[in-house]
């Protein structure tokens, strides 16, 4: 029988000790072998929980507890959660984690200690949620070169975003109702600046490009500053707004990774990818395109994924899985402001200005033209041209809204 230990018994985690409840002879049967919840570390007390007598507030009890060799971590952050893990794979003990902060911020580090001590670190549910996104990256797309990785991967802006698109809804607007049917925090900074969707694709690239991305140095925009203007312009283009974290592989081997607002195509299959769901676009070199759905957060799509992964460490015991990537160089990660795209310009500057700049230019809106729009507002695609050029071309101007265009 596989014992394992639950830190934190929050949303997900209280998840994972119902599906292992629910689930368990499903569960034995797919690793062999019983699986119970031995220990559950919180520094609550949960009197009416049906799992209240498996509580402790003392992390030392799992540590030094043979019988435990699965860890679940589900505290989030990078303070105890840090702490908690690095004990438990230095005490030999697999750890399974939903947290992308800590494998986006101390990931490189977990997987050394989890390869030196022959046991694992796994983070399937630190991505997509319930989606399968890092299982398929690391053992079925192995034989591809990635070159690639892209998609919506946070519920809470997609939800918002949707509602800008579906209903007409003012940000602010969105925003109280996610909040009010709990997609979203009460300090919802995480999700809307864009940092949830930052570790997240610095994981995928960590995985796609085998060196490590730290979400501190990419280029990182959120949703706060879109408006009813902005997706209504994007609709006239035939386009939508989502939010993406991209990264990609450029020729010389160097890696561009960032999150911002985008326009991407309707004929896109990301852009059909509405309300809390996620969709995760991978691209290689022998399969092209392949793109994952689903819902990327939730109590019990999370705590799928993860218990899943419970059952991978418990199979794997004594044959490590290989999962990890490389340190990098001090110029792996290309400056943002160098990439070529096409771009999405709102402003309040003039015919002049904007002809002196561009050229002649196929204009989205006129002023006063859509009811929303003030009567000196404009707005443009660009051609294919780096930020740092338009920037360039932009001094000046009144700028509004600028955002990446994704054909």
């Amino acid at each position: 029988m596989a014992k394992i230990a639950v830190l934190g018994f929050g949303t997900v985690g209280s998840g994972v000790c119902e599906v292992i409840s629910e689930n368990h002879e499903s569960i034995a049967h797919n690793a062999a072998e019983e699986i119970s919840v031995k220990y559950i570390v919180d520094i609550r007390d949960f009197p009416d929980s049906p799992f209240a007598g498996l509580m402790t507030k003392d992390f030392s009890l799992v540590e030094n507890d043979p019988e435990v060799t699965i860890v679940v971590e589900t505290i989030g952050g990078c303070r105890v959660a840090y702490d908690y893990t690095r004990r438990a794979l230095l005490a030999g003990k697999s750890v399974v984690t939903s947290n992308k902060e800590l494998v986006a911020s101390h990931g490189h580090e977990l997987l050394a200690i989890a390869k030196e001590k022959n046991v694992n670190y796994l983070f399937e549910a630190s991505v997509g949620g319930g989606i399968p996104i890092i299982r398929p990256m690391t053992q079925c797309l192995t034989a591809n070169e990635l070159d690639e990785v892209y998609g919506i991967l946070n519920g809470t802006t997609n939800y918002i975003l949707t509602s800008m698109v579906q209903d007409g809804a003012a940000f602010e607007d969105a925003l109280k109702e996610a909040q009010r049917r709990g997609y979203a925090e009460q300090d919802p900074t995480a999700d809307i600046e864009g940092y949830d969707a930052a570790r997240k694709i610095c994981i995928l690239a960590d995985l796609a490009f085998g060196k490590n991305v730290d979400p501190d140095k990419i280029s990182v925009r959120g949703i706060s500053g879109v408006t009813a203007n902005d997706v209504e312009y994007a609709r006239r283009l035939g386009y939508k707004l989502k939010l993406l974290g991209r990264a990609h592989r450029l020729p010389d081997g160097r890696v561009n990774a960032y999150v911002s607002p985008h326009l991407i195509s309707k004929t896109s299959l990301l852009s059909n990818v509405d309300g809390v769901m996620n969709g995760i676009v991978v691209h290689g070199n022998a399969l092209g395109e392949a793109m994952f759905y689903g819902a990327g957060a939730g109590k019990r799509p999370t705590a799928s994924a993860v218990v899943a992964d419970v059952i991978d460490a418990a199979k794997h015991r004594k044959a490590r899985k290989y999962i990890g990537w490389d340190d990098s160089e001090e110029d792996y990660l290309a400056d943002f402001m160098d990439q070529p795209m096409r771009w999405y310009v709102r402003t309040g500057s003039g015919l002049r200005e904007i002809g002196t700049a561009f050229g002649n230019l196929r204009l989205i809106s006129y002023p006063g033209e859509y009811p929303g729009a003030g009567p000196d507002e404009y707005a443009f695609a660009t051609p294919v041209m780096t930020r740092r050029e338009l920037d360039e071309k932009l001094r000046g101007f009144d700028v509004r809204s600028l955002f990446p265009i994704l054909d």
